[in-house]
């Protein structure tokens, strides 16, 4: 089972790290043909789940809002290290219905992954009422989780360099690259090369 760890890119005005967090929602929204994803990433010094990038329902407000890393099926994921796919959300002991209320969105279905890199999970990546088809079988669970490994990798690429620069983003040819991995993942999984 993977371990929390606080990851080492929570400096402020990161624009790569922003401009890649909502790569990530946006392609795995239109993948899964989904009303909202978001990522949120470990804050473990405050045992959080923060709200990095939301693509659709609570875009415009969700963005750095925090909740218990424990609560909900996002907690659930983070502490287990597995994905989750619930299609009928009224029957799952797991789903917080107050804390989705609290985002002004309550889903009916939902897929998510744990973003884990060298074994240390680095938060969650949800999709929201994904279109049926979407969350049929096991294949979609896997290309999900094989999303979230690639954009934990992508993050990994990014974390020393924002290190290394004092907290500025990829500039240039690493910065190409990261974005790059995203791409070449989304047309993979889109089946379009």
């Amino acid at each position: 089972m993977p371990t929390s760890a606080s990851p080492s890119f929570h400096a402020p005005g990161d624009a790569a790290r922003h401009e890649l967090l909502q790569s990530v929602v946006d392609v795995a929204r239109a993948i899964f043909g989904a009303a909202a994803s978001s990522v949120c990433l470990l804050d473990e010094e405050a045992d959080e789940l923060v709200f990095q990038a939301v693509s659709g329902e609570g875009e415009a407000f969700l963005v750095g809002r925090r909740f218990p890393a424990g609560r909900g099926i996002a907690g659930w994921v983070a502490t287990s290290g597995e994905p989750m796919v619930v299609d009928d959300l009224s029957r799952n002991t797991s789903f917080d219905r107050s804390l989705a209320e609290s985002t002004e969105y309550v889903p009916d279905a939902l897929m998510a992954a744990p973003l884990i890199s060298e074994s240390r999970v680095l938060g969650v990546l949800e999709v929201l009422d994904p279109s049926p088809q979407a969350r049929s079988g096991v294949r979609e669970l896997d290309l999900l989780a094989m999303f979230a490994r690639q954009a934990a990798a992508a993050l990994r690429v990014l974390a020393p360099h924002a290190a290394a620069t004092g907290g500025r983003g990829l500039e240039g040819e690493r910065r190409e690259d990261a974005l790059q991995l995203l791409g070449s993942l989304e047309r993979l999984l889109r089946g379009t090369g």
